[in-house]
């Protein structure tokens, strides 16, 4: 057998392995970990900003162990162990470029940023889960959003070829370090980009396959669409061994979704009506004979039975889709402090009691995009949404619109940065041992399962 053999690869519109037999994908996405996400764990903005903060309370020396706890006991045995109860095999590991590359050190690879990286592929290949490494969060930025660790509003990466080379150099050396590991399922090279132009992103792919290629041959290729994995028609060629990947995510699944079936944001929403959504997400695909991946898709539940009863049934619906369509598949995401995760912290969780004047304050400003709503400043809300649509009725910015922008701009950027000294300061004065207590609100043992969630993945592994 040739090392080519031993992986993963694309056969027409299906994902083989070395004997030929298709293998359809199933499993989480690891967010909130290696890039970690404000309504996934609990800050306010954006990752770098947290992680300012804390220093700054902490030192240098207890900063370090703060996070390293963090990432050892977010995924451990115990959490392959569940995966692979439930039948799955996919873990997509959502990485930020800070712990691979430093901003004042640009092109120079971190050794100690693949720690554990590797620990928890190596964990996952022990369980018979394959992995995807996902670059969520790029050097100036890939998209608008705060999930790949952007400050402001602008996907600057589209801009400096400076930040296109160090991702270009950053490929290189996880091609170098995984090209022999058949566990490694293939590479998710940019998450949700965001192209203002639609001009950049195909030439881009195309020398990221080449750099990729040049070093690693075997490896699968995960691209997604523009627009926050959406968009495909800038794409006027197929490269081999690359799967085209699209993200599913439903409106009555979101935090201000309606009933299901129901009207949510003016569209009465049905399965026929997910059905017709997930195939023009994946008209692409379809039409150019390729494997389907959808990337992230799945619900937030509510605490409240009957609107998580609708959530669930969006959830099947929406599987039930995806095999008929022999389409792959992770859902966002596999563990929390509460809002969507298959496993989740404790309320009572030392953690989440450290944090708990945060999360409250959090939620009555609406600062979280994913977990939050503007219900308690809605008269702040209503005269910006007011004057933008008189004086600029035809303002439509990219990537959503300008509702969207204003979301951003307002509850998720100025009235989310002024909770970061409040959130910094919840940690000052913590020994080592109080903050190893604390991170061990993260193990698997000292969470709590969403059982009906864990029993519908169960059933559609």
């Amino acid at each position: 057998m040739t090392l080519g053999q031993k992986f993963l690869t694309v056969k027409g519109d299906k994902i083989v392995d070395q004997a030929g037999t298709t293998v359809v994908l199933r499993g989480f996405g690891l967010g909130g970990w290696m890039n970690m996400e404000n309504f996934i764990t609990g800050y306010p903005a954006n990752e770098e900003a947290q992680r300012q903060v804390v220093r700054q309370n902490l030192g240098d020396e207890l900063y370090e162990f703060f996070f390293d706890r963090f990432l050892e006991y977010f995924f451990a045995k115990a959490d392959a162990e569940f995966i692979q109860s439930l039948g799955l095999n996919l873990l997509r590991l959502p990485v930020n470029y800070r712990h691979f590359e430093d901003d004042i050190e640009p092109f120079v690879i971190r050794e100690s940023g693949f720690k554990h990286l590797d620990r928890v592929i190596d964990l996952c290949a022990q369980h018979n889960i394959y992995t995807i490494i996902d670059l969520h969060a790029l050097p100036g930025y890939q998209n608008q959003d705060w999930h790949s660790d952007n400050p402001t509003h602008k996907a600057l990466f589209w801009q400096h070829r400076h930040f296109q080379d160090r991702v270009v150099n950053l490929w290189q050396a996880f091609a170098k370090r995984y090209k022999d590991n058949p566990w490694v399922a293939g590479y998710n090279p940019i998450n949700e980009p965001g192209d203002p132009g639609e001009e950049k992103i195909a030439p881009y792919y195309r020398r990221l396959f080449d750099a990729i290629r040049a070093i690693d041959p075997y490896h699968i290729i995960f691209f997604e669409g523009n627009r926050y994995s959406q968009d495909f028609h800038m794409f006027k060629s197929i490269l081999p061994n690359v799967v085209y990947t699209n993200h599913d995510y439903a409106a009555p699944g979101s935090i201000s979704g309606g009933p299901y079936p129901g009207e949510t944001r003016g569209e009465y929403i049905d399965k026929e009506v997910l059905h017709e959504t997930f195939l023009r997400r994946s008209q692409y695909m379809l039409a150019t004979k390729t494997p389907i991946w959808v990337g992230e898709f799945g619900p937030v539940y509510l605490g409240q039975p009957e609107a998580d009863a609708m959530r669930y049934q969006v959830l099947r619906d929406q599987l039930e889709i995806y095999a008929h369509y022999q389409a792959s598949w992770s859902i966002w995401l596999y563990k929390d402090i509460g809002l969507q995760g298959v496993v989740y912290v404790d309320p009572e969780s030392k953690w989440l009691q450290r944090l708990r004047p945060i999360l409250e304050k959090k939620a009555r400003l609406g600062v979280d995009s994913w977990g939050g709503l503007d219900t308690h400043i809605r008269h702040i809300m209503d005269p910006i949404e007011k004057t933008l649509a008189h004086e600029f009725p035809n303002y439509n910015p990219f990537p959503f619109g300008a509702r969207w922008q204003i979301n951003r701009i307002v509850r998720h950027i100025l009235l989310a940065e002024p909770l970061l000294p409040e959130f910094g300061a919840l940690f000052k004065g913590m020994t080592e041992t109080e903050i190893d207590e604390m991170m061990q609100s993260f193990c698997f043992e000292n969470c709590v399962q969403r059982t009906e969630l864990a029993n519908i993945l169960k059933a559609h592994a």
